[in-house]
């Protein structure tokens, strides 16, 4: 069974930081789905997750190359960065052959909700909200993150 956890992340350098957090702990084979509406935070947590894994940068959305590998700088797993966004279905998700490099590799789909579960039968899903408060002149509105755990 999987148990929701949830963190109010005001800022994009609070979104970062859980995501270094997490990077310090995956591991290769883990697979990440991230979902949430444009803006929410899917590549900013995948930039954390990029420095608590150690891999080369810059860290950018994959939007229209769909896919990038991003190798350790120190002597850990690579890190491959999907954006399921413009992908038609799931067996567009299987052309890119993800399944060769899951196991040496750390995964993340953005918009994979739907798609990667296919991927590997454990995974970390991470559900991105946008606050629901009005913006302020002084900063954003920040983001909610609920990872299932289990």
């Amino acid at each position: 069974m999987s148990e929701a956890v949830t963190r109010v992340l005001p800022a994009a350098d609070d979104t970062r930081a859980l995501g270094r957090t997490l990077g310090e702990l995956l591991a290769a084979g883990d697979l990440v789905v991230l979902t949430g509406d444009l803006g929410a935070g899917k590549t900013t947590l995948t930039q954390g997750l990029a420095e608590g894994l150690g891999v080369r940068g810059p860290i950018t959305s994959p939007t229209f190359v769909i896919s990038r590998v991003h190798p350790s700088l120190v002597g850990g797993p690579a890190l491959v960065h999907v954006d399921a966004y413009r992908l038609g279905g799931a067996a567009e998700l299987d052309d890119l052959d993800l399944d060769e490099s899951i196991e040496e590799s750390v995964t993340v789909v953005e918009w994979g909700h739907g798609l990667a579960e296919q991927l590997a039968d454990d995974r970390l899903e991470v559900l991105l909200e946008r606050s629901r408060r009005p913006r302020s002149a002084a900063g954003g509105a920040g983001a909610r993150a609920t990872a299932p755990l289990g």
